[in-house]
């Protein structure tokens, strides 16, 4: 179930993919399946029920896309602030540092927690078989890569890692920190500059999408990957130094 090293190297490169198959599912021709948008089927199935008129449902489904894309790229920029940008853009696994700062005191892996909040975000702009795909397939990566990192890093911090990783749930936060503060200072600029396309996802909803019109929503998706690359090459590789207790 656990990922492959060359599926954790190249994990950016797979999330790419996936989305550029939610996006443009070519099945769906062949299948004789729809290629509206899953965010107007939604909003014509809630205005045929009589739950509300057809732009009142655009307008809440927007809220709700918005609200995931806003939570993932929280969750993630917290995190990174965090871990480092070197170690969220690293190729292989990193073992310097046993966390237990921000999110990482309430979920071992808030950064994959954000990126499917961010997938269900965006899916809403894809077709419905290709916002089913997206979603269930950055889940089973997201688990596949997090369940390679356990052993790595149960390997590197032995019973450390092993008494952190029964307290702090896998995915889903506690409610309250389930571990002490190890001190580690967060950089949040840096993180901010590394989630730039989360951001910019949630900036483009929130600006654009109240026209309803997903070729500007679209343009603004891809021109907020693109500032990302480039930010994220400009990005000084910083890990955290000191080992926390826990």
């Amino acid at each position: 179930m656990m990922a492959s090293r060359l599926e954790y190297r190249f994990r950016y490169l797979l999330h790419v993919l996936i989305y550029v198959l939610g996006f443009w599912p070519f099945w769906e021709p062949w299948l004789g399946l729809t290629t509206k948008s899953t965010w107007l089927n939604l909003s014509a199935a809630m205005a045929r029920a009589g739950w509300l008129s057809f732009e009142a449902a655009t307008s809440v489904l927007l809220v709700v896309a918005i609200v995931f894309a806003a939570l993932g790229a929280g969750m993630r920029v917290w995190g990174a602030a965090y871990i480092g940008s070197g170690v969220v853009a690293s190729p292989a696994m990193q073992g310097q540092v046993l966390l237990a700062d921000g999110p990482y005191r309430r979920s071992r892996n808030p950064l994959y927690l954000g990126t499917l909040l961010h997938t269900v975000g965006v899916s809403l702009l894809m077709a419905p078989a290709g916002a089913v795909f997206a979603i269930a397939a950055i889940w089973i990566l997201q688990v596949r890569l997090a369940m390679a990192e356990e052993p790595f890093l149960a390997s590197r911090f032995g019973e450390a890692y092993r008494a952190y990783e029964a307290r702090v749930p896998r995915f889903l936060p506690s409610p309250k920190p389930q571990v002490p503060a190890g001190g580690q200072r967060p950089h949040w600029l840096q993180a901010a500059l590394g989630e730039s396309y989360l951001i910019g996802v949630v900036i483009t909803l929130a600006g654009f999408g109240w026209d309803f019109n997903a070729l500007p929503l679209m343009k603004g998706i891809l021109i907020s990957l693109g500032v990302s690359l480039v930010l994220r090459a400009m990005l000084p590789r910083v890990t955290p130094q000191e080992i926390p207790a826990i």
